[in-house]
């Protein structure tokens, strides 16, 4: 992109408006006050809650996380330790980029704001396919504590005893393991061969086979054609019907882009806002940030979008420190994350096989499988680990991590590793503390290195 990149200047006393709030506009609202106590700042979203727990909320519709308010900052509380003006139920409708103004609504009325400085954070929305019959009462999306309250309000009052989850992806086996554990009979459907798309087809194979193990109907290769009989009857497009209570949609989600766009902002290939390395957009004045924006990939610098926590919080922090004379330049992202399923933990880090081949990558791989700590001390459980790689170098471009205990803490540490450019033969030489209760003698991190080290040495 070419937007105008300006060193970053001590913006003191100006005036800074935020659109959308939780993990990217929160966020930055909380680190711009940290660094900057003059500045006016005001925040507007069109939701009811501007700081919330959104990765929380499958866990509280499955009794896990009990207490609904846990999830949620208080906007009050948040307005008075940070000192900005909250616009709750406010939707910012236009920006008028040469008057330096915003537009926004609130109860059905039009008001204008002035700014010197603009930070999008309008989030995403997600996917409902224009299939017939998807206006009924028992089909529900998950992106806000509205959504969560509708869903909870329906188990309550429809006391359903089975759901069917379109989309195998994080949101949609988070939802269903919470649900089945409320008692509820559940099928998952995806159109992909596999669940999970961020690791390879032989690790999907674990997860599907532990859904299996725990009563779920995993139905793959097929899509949603429609709904009937009030979403009670659910038609694929191999023709099979699914007799359901409730639907959850977790297809996917699409960058909430209509203000930018309407302003003239460019958008990049992804068709997510494009943004510089400081994440500002084209107009060197309007920064964005969060599940809106296209990142850099931290290896290979194509353009990706990436909805994840970690990305919008560092996000925040770039925005922030340029804006206060500190200019610090995103370094782009891996896309690390973890997900827990029943009793599986799966997580990724960096590329897999599809990615490499999608992005003309030569590579080889390796799949260790083993104990997550000696396997003579008693609760030791089975732990895959597949890491990608250059042929030549060794580089480390990513790895798959699945198992029942010591999966985080192994995704971890090949993370930090692609991030600090090793290559698998460095993997063999990292100490990362051997106990018979945590580890073997050898990590399963230095053994996957050996292992990878003669796959090169037999090239």
């Amino acid at each position: 992109m070419n937007a105008r990149v300006t060193k970053g200047e001590n913006l003191m006393s100006q005036k800074i408006i935020i659109v959308g709030g939780v993990g990217g506009g929160a966020t930055v609202a909380a680190q711009l006050r940290r660094m900057d106590k003059d500045s006016e700042i005001l925040l507007f979203d069109k939701c009811g809650y501007i700081s919330f727990a959104n990765c929380g909320m499958p866990y509280h519709i499955g009794g896990t996380v009990e207490e609904r308010d846990t999830l949620l900052y208080p906007t009050r509380k948040f307005s008075d330790k940070y000192d900005v003006h909250i616009h709750t139920n406010s939707e910012v409708i236009s920006i008028n980029r040469s008057k330096k103004t915003i537009q926004y609504m609130v109860d059905g009325t039009v008001n204008e704001e002035s700014f010197d400085k603009l930070i999008l954070s309008p989030g995403a929305s997600p996917i409902a396919p224009n299939v017939k019959g998807i206006d009924n009462s028992r089909t529900f999306t998950l992106r806000t504590i509205e959504d969560m309250d509708q869903i909870n309000a329906f188990i309550k009052q429809a006391k359903p005893t089975n759901t069917t989850i379109i989309g195998a992806g994080f949101i949609g086996l988070e939802m269903l393991e919470n649900l089945h554990q409320l008692g509820l009979k559940c099928t998952i459907v995806d159109r992909s061969q596999q669940v999970i798309k961020n690791v390879d087809e032989d690790m999907a194979e674990v997860i599907e086979n532990h859904l299996k193990e725990k009563g779920v109907d995993v139905i793959l290769n097929d899509g949603l054609e429609g709904f009937d009989h009030d979403g009670k009857t659910l038609i694929l497009d191999s023709g099979k019907q699914i007799e359901t209570d409730m639907t959850i949609l977790a297809i996917g989600i699409t960058p909430n882009t209509k203000l930018a766009t309407d302003a003239s902002l460019e958008l990049g290939t992804t068709g997510a806002i494009a943004v510089n390395e400081y994440m500002q957009t084209t107009d060197p004045d309007i920064y964005a940030l969060g599940d809106a924006v296209e990142v850099r990939d931290f290896l290979t610098g194509s353009p990706k979008r990436i909805a994840l926590a970690w990305p919008a919080h560092r996000q925040a922090y770039i925005i922030s420190s340029h804006l206060f004379g500190n200019p610090v330049p995103y370094q782009g992202n891996l896309g690390s994350s973890i997900l827990k399923i029943f009793d599986l933990t799966v997580a990724a880090t960096g590329h897999n096989s599809n990615s490499l081949k999608d992005e003309g990558i030569l590579f080889k791989h390796t799949l260790l499988s083993t104990y997550s700590h000696a396997a003579y001390y008693p609760g030791s459980k089975k732990i895959w680990i597949k890491v990608f790689f250059n042929g030549d170098s060794g580089l480390l471009y990513g790895a798959n991590v699945i198992g029942y205990e010591g999966v985080d803490k192994r995704m971890a540490v090949l993370a930090t590793a692609i991030k600090g450019k090793l290559t698998v033969t460095d993997l063999p030489e990292l100490e990362l503390g051997y106990s018979p209760v945590y580890s073997s003698s050898k990590d399963p991190i230095n053994v996957v290195g050996y292992k990878a080290q003669d796959e090169l040495n037999n090239k």
